[in-house]
């Protein structure tokens, strides 16, 4: 949990996830319940994304990703986000790609969507090597929001499937193979 907390308190992440707002350790542990609770009924939520080498694992938290509920009504859409670090490397593509995949082959999902500030051109170019497309722009809370939108016809599976480790218990993590 405190690494989530840290991983989500860094201005490069909550500028575009959470609106730049701090999200308490209340907070935060009020998230992963949800998220927990969600998996629990849909199969769906936020998985922790950790570093794994060919010899062993790496227990720090890079990133996350998974399906969350956003907008008024609420949406369900790919939500993803990297430690700055390790920003330029391609992790929040194979997370990306990972959870699209995921979507559709084990959730059966007719099609997968996702939204993001204009602003953030990296996000962008991440969806777009995930072979979603752009839908639209729209001002949502006083930003210029785009959509994206990938449907079934349309995906083709690409890149590895990363390791979905569902532990219930606590954080469902990603471990992305490296080496």
């Amino acid at each position: 949990m405190d690494e989530l907390h840290a991983l989500w308190s860094l201005h490069e992440v909550r500028r575009y996830l959470w609106d730049n707002e701090v999200i308490d350790r209340q907070g935060i542990a009020s998230l992963v319940a949800e998220s927990l609770s969600l998996f629990a009924v849909h199969g769906y939520g936020l998985w922790g994304a950790r570093l794994h080498d060919r010899e062993e694992l790496v227990e720090e938290l890079v990133g996350f990703g998974g399906y969350w509920y956003f907008h008024t009504p609420p949406k369900l859409e790919l939500l993803y986000g990297i430690a700055p670090e390790h920003w330029n490397r391609g992790l929040a593509t194979e997370i990306a790609q990972a959870v699209v995949r995921y979507g559709f082959q084990e959730l059966e999902f007719s099609e997968v969507w996702a939204s993001m500030d204009a602003s953030n051109v990296a996000s962008a170019s991440v969806l777009e090597t995930a072979a979603l497309r752009f839908e639209r722009r729209a001002v949502v809370d006083g930003l210029e929001t785009h959509f994206y939108s990938l449907p079934r016809s349309a995906f083709q599976p690409v890149g590895q499937l990363l390791m979905l480790v569902e532990d219930r218990m606590t954080f469902p993590f990603l471990d992305i193979i490296e080496g």
